[in-house]
């Protein structure tokens, strides 16, 4: 319907490409960018139904994109998305899961909400908590669709140029862009 080529399906039989895709979406926003840039990808698209009470949503399919990943590219630990050895989108969320593409796409703008009266913003009525962390911003991913009850949510991959720009935008602020930082901290 959209006419664009779909990186990931059920038919993909390439193992390593799909271990691709579950390496960007569990990996922080930046190592995600160069991974779907690297794919020529234009767009993102996640199922969620923490709005709508959904739980086939890819939040709940997550650990498998997690462990597929981890099984071609053995920087993936499963472990780090655990919190005291369980699977959680909460207060106690573990830092990997909360700096995670996949988190971060579907927990977008999701704090301002209310999904029921008796709850605070950002409540998850799928997995029924209050989600850890509200204040998510997206650097690299803009926001390009979302339905109405959010569970179709489509991001678009920013051109480079665009990038370029916010990393500029950072520098007149005083923050170096993050090859810089990159740099700096492996000592070149």
């Amino acid at each position: 319907m959209s006419n664009r080529t779909v990186l990931v399906d059920n038919n993909t039989w390439n193992n390593t490409h799909i271990a691709t895709v579950g390496k960007a979406m569990s990996s922080p926003e930046e190592d995600a960018y160069e991974i779907a840039r690297h794919l020529d990808a234009n767009y993102v698209l996640i199922i969620f139904g923490g709005m709508s009470n959904y739980s086939g949503d890819d939040i709940s399919k997550f650990l498998w994109m997690v462990r597929i990943a981890a099984g071609v590219f053995p920087v993936i630990k499963e472990n780090n998305y655990y919190s005291r050895g369980h699977y959680r989108v909460d207060s106690e969320v573990s830092p990997t899961m909360k700096n995670c593409l996949m988190y971060k796409l579907a927990y977008y703008r999701f704090g301002e909400v209310r999904t029921r009266r008796d709850q605070p913003s950002g409540y998850d009525t799928v997995r029924n908590c209050e989600i850890g962390r509200k204040d998510i911003d997206l650097t690299y991913f803009r926001e390009a669709y979302t339905s109405e009850r959010w569970i179709v949510r489509i991001y678009e991959v920013l051109p480079l140029s665009n990038r370029i720009k916010k990393m500029e935008t950072r520098m007149e602020k005083g923050s170096d862009p993050p090859a810089l930082k990159e740099g700096k901290n492996s000592g070149q």
